[in-house]
């Protein structure tokens, strides 16, 4: 069936525009299509909406009302460079940018040098943008203290990692920091429609058919800035072949991967890690490859999911499969042996395994509750039967001296005391009644009587 053009839904068309704030300086017409498709005024911002509602911190910020340094923390592409600009030119302020990854200390304190004097001759305030700032050093993140502290400058930070990991305490108690959330897909789907239209952008020269603007949206992910470039590319491919629409192949042809917003280093990662583990322990088989199919296509070290994949064999389904343990080592074997990309073979078995395994943290639970035991002192002494008696001596200690072989008797189970004094007839392993370890919820309250002579 042939593509069908898509019909604007009147709840994705921009509102009319209320410009609240002067307009920003007009960009060069050979500029990329996210460039120049760049808000000029607050009101052609698209999402943020818990940062740029009536009376929120952002809005107030951009409207000059709360002259606060910010931390803009979010994924690629959900506008903090595009805030940070705004912030400058509705408050009237001088604006400098710096990137952290080619600036250093000498730039850093050379731009409030600049904007002190500015300060005290012209009374001209600067905004001073650093993209990236979690990249930035200690000591380059130290040298701005001063000036945040003054107002000197009015810092305006944007970072992809969570601040909280990547930027010095002292920094973060001066600045208010907002978390921009990734673009929703009605967002993205009013931002390519809106480039489509304007002379900023397209300007009508080119249709977009349903199909390719729904596969536009799924490659964005949430970003913005990945969702116009691939319009883009698109749009050239569909020029340079004369077609007038955009269609799903030409699309196909130009961008074909989906946007992975993972960071090995930062909050993401604890994030993505976390669900794979809690999917796997809650069985959720389909989940549980998803994350990690999500973290092997991010680059993630595959040797750190195979050790995360050993320990939750043993945390989350111990002697429920004991099979379990056993495949998540070969897997980790596998990985060091053949390495990427085969070994995400072994990483999915053995991920496959323990997410539909029976499930008991009875050995965590048993080995934790020993631990707090030793550490509050119950500690008493090894009983003088279970002693080493292979030493000169040992007999006149009283070491080894009536100790009983288990394999003596037919039964295998001798009864006789094992653990010191203190802890004498205290039940750390619980077995549950799932998997394997339902013979064990059996078994186990035998030998405990046979051994305690109950």
């Amino acid at each position: 069936m042939q593509d069908e053009l898509f019909t604007v839904n009147p709840d994705l068309e921009p509102p009319p525009e209320r410009v609240t704030q002067p307009q920003t300086a007009p960009v060069p017409p050979g500029s990329p299509l996210a460039v120049r498709m760049r808000p000029r005024s607050l009101d052609e911002v698209v999402g943020q909406q818990h940062l740029l509602g009536e009376g929120a911190p952002l809005r107030r910020l951009v409207e000059g009302a709360a002259p606060a340094s910010v931390l803009l923390y979010g994924p690629p592409g959900t506008g903090k460079t595009t805030l940070a600009n705004l912030v400058s030119t509705a408050t009237g302020r001088r604006f400098v940018a710096l990137s952290a990854l080619s600036a250093g200390v000498k730039e850093v304190r050379g731009v409030i040098e600049e904007a002190r004097r500015r300060r005290q001759y012209n009374a001209e305030n600067t905004v001073l943008f650093i993209d990236e700032v979690h990249r930035f050093s200690k000591t380059q993140q130290d040298a701005l203290l001063g000036a945040v502290e003054d107002r000197t400058v009015l810092l305006v930070a944007a970072t992809t990692e969570n601040p909280s990991f990547s930027v010095v305490s002292p920094l973060l108690s001066r600045s208010l920091v907002l978390q921009l959330k990734p673009l929703t897909d009605d967002d993205v789907r009013l931002l390519i429609r809106r480039a489509l239209a304007d002379e900023r952008g397209l300007d009508g020269e080119l249709e977009l058919t349903r199909e390719a603007e729904d596969h536009l949206v799924r490659l964005a992910s949430g970003d913005a800035r990945r969702a116009l470039t691939a319009l883009e590319a698109a749009a050239d491919a569909a020029a340079a072949t004369e077609h007038k629409t955009i269609d799903l192949p030409i699309v196909e042809s130009t961008v074909d991967k989906a946007a992975v917003r993972y960071d090995r280093d930062g909050d993401q990662h604890y994030d993505v890690i976390s669900a794979f583990i809690k999917s796997i322990r809650g069985s959720d088989v389909d989940a549980a490859l998803h994350y990690l199919a999500r973290m092997i296509e991010a680059g993630e070290d595959p040797r750190f999911l195979a050790r995360r994949l050993v320990v939750h064999a043993s945390e989350d389904i111990g002697m429920a499969d004991p099979t379990a343990l056993q495949t998540a080592v070969a897997a980790a074997h596998a990985v060091q042996f053949i390495g990427m990309p085969e070994g995400r073979l072994a990483l999915a078995q053995a991920t496959i395994h323990l997410a539909t395994a029976p499930k008991s943290n009875a050995v965590v639970m048993g080995i934790d509750a020993a631990l707090a035991d030793v550490r509050a002192g119950r500690l008493g002494t090894v009983p003088p039967h279970l002693r080493d008696g292979h030493y000169a001596g040992a007999a006149k200690l009283g070491n080894a001296q009536g100790y009983r072989y288990p394999h003596d008797v037919p039964e295998g189970v001798v009864a006789q005391q094992y653990p010191p004094d203190e802890v004498v007839g205290v039940d750390y392993y619980h077995p549950t009644q799932r998997g394997a370890e339902r013979t064990l919820s059996e078994r186990v309250p035998r030998l405990r009587r046979s051994v305690r002579g109950g």
